[in-house]
């Protein structure tokens, strides 16, 4: 199982990265294709379906989680029935939030300050986006059949191949004449192949796919797990971009750029633990019950164990490049103000990477309601802390509210784990890390005294990761692991 939910990871994360980097490449054609105001009024019409994102009521997820626990026990006729049930609740719930947007499009652009010589194509962008709608939401529950068999080659290559074809079509669209209205006729074309891809290979993997009967007993359980999610995803939407309001408001609109860089290249660490959630969620979710306790326990204290060993030299890493990254990409002032709020999002996320292991773990066990709680809960202190931290320390003082509410996030999440799945991770894996740990912090402090990346901080880098690749290979990688790496790396330098 291991091994499935690492390639399957790997698939994910591979599919997050190749459109990413052709989109680095088509998106500066597009901006000056469009220009700016054409431009920002695309990304504007793009993020205002955003909003109505959980208006599947939550089954994109709770298809997967439940088909799982069918497909574990050997039920496809069972799997098939959740997923058309899963299907049926999200068309019945998201097709009147669409009609909505469709028939207010041209009020909704009017009153979003869209210039009065876009407000038809506006207008008309706006709704070809909410058609486009329900299908994305299908497509999040037709591909269950692929997460379910933990195929996430397939999963990638539909989703990830037709963004590609999309990132590449669009400037080649625009150029031709189509403008912004073209720009949607090709997201839109781009989402009907996604879900034709998907219906084609989850098709193939669960035979009884394409029948008409639906899963009655799972309204129930499917709706009791996607109103958690609603209800937290509403907290979260606000926990997310709290913080971006809060520092523009109390600083300016420069601060909040020197902040949103720092961010923004920061999470870039979270990808790979990201791309593991669709991974993680069907493979515990097979787990549940007692007498799979064990299987479960071993993959997701062996999952963070082997985050761990990765994600200390990628944070080193990141923090002695950061301020001659940010000087070159985007100037001197940059270069001065993003660096400090960097190091403290780094902090929360060496928490928030290893944190998708019991968020998975609660999510297997349908416990959704849990996230709505906590997330409500943590929303006022977290309101406070970063008007509190902001009004002090500007940017910095922002990051470290951000943080604290992080890592405390992460130690609740452990806590709920152990209590409702039932996992825990070992306090003498801790312990091991503790030698490693110590010595990676020493480029951190380099670069803390120095504030530049010198010869000093680059051999202090280079000799304490030398150090730490040792402690890790002696002291905490497993007999197994090591000799399945030994064996990889023998197989590879014998060709």
């Amino acid at each position: 199982m291991t091994t499935k939910v690492v390639k399957g990871s790997l698939w994910t994360l591979a599919g997050q990265v190749l459109p990413l980097g052709v989109s680095l490449i088509t998106s500066p054609i597009v901006i000056r294709l469009l220009g700016a105001e054409g431009y920002g009024v695309m990304l504007l019409v793009l993020l205002i379906p955003g909003f109505l994102a959980f208006a599947d009521f939550g089954m994109g997820m709770a298809s997967t989680k439940f088909a799982s626990g069918a497909y574990a026990a050997g039920s496809p006729d069972k799997e098939a029935r959740i997923v058309r049930t899963a299907a049926l609740i999200a068309l019945l719930t998201s097709l009147p939030a669409a009609a909505a947007l469709f028939f207010l499009s041209g009020t909704v652009v009017g009153w979003l300050n869209v210039p009065e010589h876009l407000l038809g194509e506006a207008s008309l962008s706006l709704k070809i986006a909410a058609i486009t709608f329900p299908i994305n939401l299908l497509c999040l529950i037709f591909n269950t059949p692929q997460l379910t068999r933990l195929r996430m080659d397939l999963n990638t290559l539909v989703n990830s191949g037709f963004r590609i074809i999309g990132a590449i079509t669009i400037p080649i669209v625009i150029y031709l004449g189509g403008g912004l209205l073209g720009v949607f006729i090709v997201l839109f074309a781009v989402s009907s192949l996604t879900l034709l891809g998907h219906l084609f290979f989850s098709g193939r993997l669960l035979k009884g796919l394409f029948q008409t009967s639906i899963e009655r007993e799972a309204v129930r359980p499917l709706l009791r797990f996607g109103g958690g999610l609603v209800i937290a995803g509403a907290a979260a939407l606000l926990l997310i971009n709290l913080e971006k309001l809060v520092l523009t408001r109390i600083t300016s609109v420069k601060t909040l750029a020197y902040y949103s860089v720092a961010a923004t290249f920061a999470s870039m660490i979270t990808l790979f633990s990201s791309s593991m959630i669709q991974s993680l969620i069907p493979a515990f979710s097979q787990l549940q019950g007692e007498d799979r306790r064990d299987q479960l326990n071993a993959l997701y204290s062996r999952g963070i164990r082997l985050n761990l060993i990765w994600v200390l030299p990628v944070l080193v890493f990141l923090a002695v490049i950061a301020k001659p990254f940010f000087t070159f990409w985007g100037g001197e002032d940059f270069g001065r103000e993003s660096p400090m709020p960097f190091y403290i999002i780094l902090g929360g996320l060496a928490f928030n990477v290893l944190a998708y292991f019991p968020y998975a773990t609660i999510m297997a066990s349908g416990r959704t309601g849990i996230f709505a709680k906590l997330y409500w809960f943590e929303l006022v202190p977290y309101i406070l802390l970063v008007i509190w931290f902001t009004m002090r320390y500007g940017a910095s003082g922002t990051a470290a509210a951000w943080s604290i509410r992080i890592i405390a996030d992460a130690v609740i999440l452990f806590a709920l784990a152990k209590k409702i799945g039932g996992v825990s991770f070992k306090t003498q894996t801790i312990r091991s890390f503790t030698g490693a740990f110590a010595i990676m912090l020493l480029p951190f402090a380099a670069i803390l005294y120095f504030r530049e990346l010198n010869p000093v901080v680059i051999i202090v880098t280079l000799i304490s990761t030398a150090i730490y690749a040792l402690i890790v290979w002696k002291v905490v990688l497993e007999r197994e692991e090591i000799a399945w790496l030994s064996n990889k790396f023998n197989s590879y330098f014998a060709r």
